[in-house]
Order: structure tokens, then sequence, then C-alpha cells
């Protein structure tokens, strides 16, 4: 039986190095049953030409505008199902894929039909054996977290479980969830768009799974990440619109205007908190906008 045909998608903007050290690893897998598509995304630093000279066979796709991560990504996920693709790998031109994490992937989501979503062990680029993300969870007032984050990796975890959603650096889908479930939400532009679509997609009975023999190292984020104002916005906003579309409990809603209320008013009172007024400002700008219906790019960003 022929393997299914995975195709990934992989949207670059002005990340030369990057993205060519991320092909890279796709070019040594051991999974041949692939196509490569890279979306580039008004790139003036070179890159178009050094992956066509160095990766002659990857396939790329110039983006009209910029929509974001999903309105960006959709187009490739458009393409991707179009050239046929059975499974579609949404990745970031900052990972780097252990040779064998395709197959690994594949594996595991093919023991059942109806596994919808596939995600690897991603781990700290810097921190080669510190997990990133072990796939996410929801808690009861729908906060999410990444399971296992900044845990050293002792192998003691192996076999594929459910889990309620997969970071977006590297997302796999079945062509038949995405046809079911529809693609990313490109009202949210950034951030949250991964959990909500994995969350419709499970509504949809799909199964999410990790799978942490399928290893993958993530450049862009580390133990100090510390996320900038913009950063505030689109969590603010985008975890609303997350809990409105997808029929939060009520409890669950309360406890996120609680958060948000307690938050401001901590950021807007509290002399220690003086350096975080540009947080404050955009999580009112994203509570604004939530409650106006403004969606997409982030007003002056």
């Amino acid at each position: 039986m022929a393997n299914p045909l995975v195709v990934t998608v992989v949207l670059n903007t002005n990340r030369r190095d990057d993205t060519l050290d991320c092909l890279k690893s796709l070019d040594c897998s051991t999974y041949s049953d692939r196509l490569d598509i890279v979306l580039d995304n008004h790139s003036t630093d070179g890159s178009v030409e050094a992956i066509r000279t160095r990766f002659p066979k990857v396939e790329v796709a110039f983006l009209a505008e910029n929509l974001g991560y999903a309105g960006n990504n959709n187009v490739g996920i458009g393409l991707a199902l179009a050239r046929g693709a059975e499974w579609v790998f949404v990745l970031n031109e900052d990972t780097v894929l252990a040779p064998d994490c395709l197959d690994e992937l594949v594996r595991a989501a093919e023991r059942k039909p109806r596994i919808g979503v596939v995600g690897p062990m991603v781990y700290h680029h810097d921190e080669p054996q510190v997990i990133q993300s072990a796939g996410g969870v929801l808690d009861s007032s729908w906060r999410s977290r990444h399971l296992r984050q900044n845990e050293r990796d002792g192998g003691e975890q192996t076999q594929p479980a459910p889990v309620d959603w997969i970071s977006g650096c590297a997302i796999m889908v079945r062509r038949a969830a995405i046809e079911e479930a529809g693609m990313l939400d490109e009202r949210f532009f950034y951030y949250w768009e991964e959990t909500e679509w994995c969350l419709r997609i499970v509504r949809r009975g799909w199964v999410v799974l990790h799978v942490p023999r399928a290893r993958l190292w993530h450049k862009g984020v580390n133990r100090n990440y510390r996320p900038g104002p913009s950063v505030t916005y689109y969590s603010t906003r985008n975890r609303l619109l997350m809990m409105s579309k997808n029929s939060a409990p009520v409890a669950a809603r309360a406890s996120a205007w609680i958060d948000v209320a307690r938050t401001l008013t901590s950021w807007s009172i509290r002399p220690r908190w003086r350096g975080r007024r540009a947080h404050r400002d955009a999580m009112w700008l994203g509570v604004r906008d939530y409650l106006r219906g403004r969606w997409g790019r982030m007003p002056d960003a």
C-alpha cells in the first residue's frame, strides 16, 4: 500500500537562513512521499533565489498580501489540497525536523481513520533536550497551556496520546478533517488560531494526537521568551473570540472576563507594573476590538 501524500507548507518572510535550515531537514527526511511548498511574503533578503538554487524541487508560491499566520497558511493549505495532499503539514520556517519525524507522525496518524490532527514533540532549539510543547490542553476556564513545557525529556513518554490542541509551529491535519471542519479562521490573524482549529475539528468527531517519538526543534521561543504588546492584544481579543465561537461554558467566559479586569486593574494602578503600560494599552485595544467585532491585523501593527 502506498504511503499517504504529505504536503508541507512553510511560510517565509525574510527568514532566509531559518527557512533554508528547515528545508534542509525536510530534504533529509526518511519519508519520501511528500511535496514541500514555501509561501513567500514579499521577502527582500534573497530567500526565493536561495531556495530555488538549493532546493529546486520545492514549490515557491507568492502571497499577494500579509493575512497573518491564519490567512497566509490558508493559501498554502489550499495549494496543498489542490496538489492531492492526504495530510497537510503546516510548519514554521524556524523549525528543524528529525529525519524520522514525518515517518513517526504518519505511522501514528494512520492507525485509526478518525485521527484528524497530529503533532510532534517540540523541543527548544537552544536546549535540544528540553521540551517546548507536548501538545496542549484547555483547563476548565479555557486557559490554554503547553504540556510538559520546559521539562527535560528523559524518554519516559513514548506512546501517542490525545490532547486538546497542537502547537501551530508544526501541525499536521488530515485532508478529510479540513474538508469537514474548514481551514484556519482568518479573523484571528495570529495567536489562538491553531487552538480554535483543533477544537473545531474535535467537535466534528476527530481526534487530536500528540506523537512523542516524532521530534522537532523550534527556534522561535525559548525559556526566557517575553512576548511583546502585540501578543497581549491578539491573545486577549482572540481568546474571547475563540470562546464565543466555540460556545464556551458561561463560567469559563465569566472567568476570562474576570482575568481581563483583574489584569487591567493591576497594570493600571500598581506602581510595580508601570513597565507593563504598553501591554495594558494593548489589552484594552484587544477588548475593544472584540466588542466591536474588529478582526485581522492589530491596528498600527
